[in-house]
């Protein structure tokens, strides 16, 4: 069963100073979310969006590798939300069919397995190693320097740009459509955590929120298919659960009977000690 997280079921309450076009609705103090339909104000056809938006100072994240954590299999995203009681859980990104994940990965400063991907130059990367940094990034491997043998920051999982701090697209342009997870780093140095709700093209993602969302600064994509994931544990959304009619985004990240595929790694947010 759940615990809850005491002190963090603040429902109802709009974000200070976000984008006009959005109400947050507050989780905790440092946990917003939203939900965003583009409709016809990006050319592209882009579906609606579920955003988690994460202030680094107040939570911090953890990734996690099922066979670091001893399992014989990948558990499923529900699974990984009982067992850590995170706040957020969001797949860390691709794969193999044997579950080997691609790419860098690393906990506490430990690689878990996978290599560097010689052409994905995204990165995500959190609790610095050394003062002066930021709790939480979104690295651009093609200008940001990122050491495996002494890394900067403890946590790191490796995928592919959505584009750049020019705005610059760096997904092929094509007419594959898939549901589609998005962690991208605004201007405030906020860490947005982006679903869809529905299969949408790449290429028109990252133009449409390059273009419509200028609060964003740089993007990755995390993952795509059916193994695009994200949960907020329940605990947090009490207020909404029981809403005659619950807000767009909480479809979007309850576990509810949606089916879920295993994921042998995942990204938790936990909300700080305090101090």
């Amino acid at each position: 069963m759940l615990v809850c997280l005491v002190g963090l079921c603040c429902a109802g309450i709009s974000e200070p100073g976000g984008a006009e076009d959005l109400r947050w609705d507050r989780l905790a103090d440092g946990l917003f979310v939203t939900s965003w339909t583009p409709g016809t104000r990006c050319q592209q056809d882009v579906a609606s969006l579920s955003i988690v938006k994460v202030d680094p100072d107040r939570f911090r994240f953890s990734v996690y590798f099922y066979r670091d954590d001893k399992l014989d299999q990948p558990p499923a995203i529900e699974e990984w939300l009982r067992r850590t009681r995170a706040a957020v859980i969001v797949n860390a990104g691709l794969f193999q069919p044997d579950f080997s994940y691609l790419g860098i990965l690393m906990k506490g400063g430990r690689r878990l397995g996978g290599r560097r991907h010689a052409r994905w130059r995204g990165l995500f990367v959190a609790e610095p190693t050394a003062s002066g940094e930021r709790k939480a990034r979104v690295l651009d491997l093609s200008v940001d320097h990122f050491s495996e043998e002494y890394p900067a920051f403890g946590e790191a999982a490796q995928s592919l740009m959505l584009f750049d701090r020019s705005g610059q697209p760096r997904v092929r342009r094509s007419d594959k459509r898939a549901q589609q997870t998005v962690v991208a780093e605004d201007r405030d140095g906020k860490i947005l955590i982006i679903k869809t709700s529905e299969e949408t093209a790449l290429w028109d993602l990252a133009q449409c929120l390059q273009q419509e969302r200028p609060e964003l600064s740089h993007a990755m994509a995390m993952d795509g298919g059916s193994s695009s994931d994200v949960v907020v544990n329940p605990a947090m959304a009490t207020e909404w659960a029981g809403a005659r009619v619950p807000p767009l985004w909480y479809g979007l990240v309850d576990a509810g009977d949606r089916p879920h595929i295993p994921l042998p790694a995942v990204i938790g947010v936990f909300p700080r000690e305090p101090g």
